[in-house]
């Protein structure tokens, strides 16, 4: 367990807090920031940790990439820097010198000590000072991006907490103290960047395979025609969703095979599961297929209840939006 005040490390096994690489690095000259209130899920995340799939490593990292990649933009900081990724209630942090930080994805309120402060835009913010994202208003999931970035210890080359796995920082904590890292470029010159629409009924490209053969025709009808929603039974690994279920064409299990982000799984029951960054990298249920993927930022800012549809797209033909 971790004690208030202590740094973020990484939870390789047979190591202890005390342990951890990088403890205390990054923290001189009150460079670091400390979880106040930490929400439903407050993680880290970057840019992931693609192509260890062979090694059943998912490829984690922010699920709302655009939204990550704007934060990051929005203090200064290079596309790779971790940021801290929200679930539902936001987060509340105190800085230990002063900085610039933004807050992007799902809309929510944001305050520095108690004053409003722009959401989408770099805010300067004192030393000490209390910068909370408050609970989101619309969508699902905010990052709160401070320039340097974070700089907790990587783990095969990202800074990504991986629920599934257990690689990277867990999930924080009230008086956890996470270093920053050094500034590298100034604020952007904007008041308030332009951000992308969250549909309230989002309708998903999906490209059919690699086994749709195992369900019928009636079940694609069904996967393109039919209104389901998201299970409150949904996190960073999948999103379930309630709705008809897809009759398949053959049945029993398939041999373990590999499965990609955004991949439509079906299990048993019959209702898809749609794979988000902490999938599993094998799975024996059949893929009818593969979410496009521009659209994987609608499915994780989809708060359970969220009716979603999908577009069936043809292997072979392309779909114009």
């Amino acid at each position: 367990m971790r004690t208030p005040g202590t740094a973020v490390g990484t939870r390789a096994p047979g190591t202890s807090t005390d342990d951890r690489a990088g403890r205390g690095a990054g923290m001189t000259g009150g460079r670091f920031v400390e979880v106040v209130r930490s929400g439903a899920l407050s993680t880290v995340q970057d840019l992931g940790r693609p192509g260890h799939a062979h090694l059943g490593v998912p490829h984690s990292g922010a699920l709302d990439l655009p939204a990550h990649l704007l934060a990051n933009r929005l203090v200064g900081n290079p596309p790779g820097a971790a940021t801290i990724e929200t679930t539902v209630t936001g987060v509340a942090v105190r800085l230990g010198r002063a900085g610039t930080v933004a807050v992007t994805g799902a809309w929510a309120p944001v305050t520095v000590d108690g004053r409003p402060a722009s959401w989408s835009a770099p805010v300067s913010v004192p030393a000490g000072a209390r910068v909370e994202v408050h609970p989101v208003r619309r969508g699902l999931r905010s990052y709160l991006a401070l320039a340097g970035g974070i700089a907790v210890p990587a783990v095969l080359g990202s800074r990504a907490t991986d629920l599934l796995s257990g690689l990277g920082p867990a999930p924080l904590a009230v008086g956890d103290r996470l270093p920053l890292g050094d500034v590298t470029g100034p604020p952007a010159p904007v008041d308030v960047a332009p951000t992308g629409t969250l549909a309230e009924e989002p309708t998903l490209r999906v490209l059919l395979g690699p086994r749709a053969d195992w369900f019928t025709d009636d079940a694609v009808r069904v996967l393109g025609a039919g209104c389901y929603r998201v299970s409150v039974h949904s996190n960073r690994i999948g999103v379930r969703l309630d709705g008809p279920a897809l009759p398949r064409r053959i049945g029993g299990e398939l041999r373990s095979e590999g499965v990609v982000l955004g991949a439509v799984q079906v299990p048993a029951a019959g209702s898809p599961v749609v794979f988000l960054a902490d999938h599993p990298t094998m799975g024996g249920y059949p893929v009818i297929g593969v979410l496009h993927p521009d659209d994987l930022p609608q499915v994780a800012q989809a708060a359970p209840g969220t009716p979603l549809r999908f577009q069936v797209v043809e292997p072979g033909r392309r779909s114009h939006r």
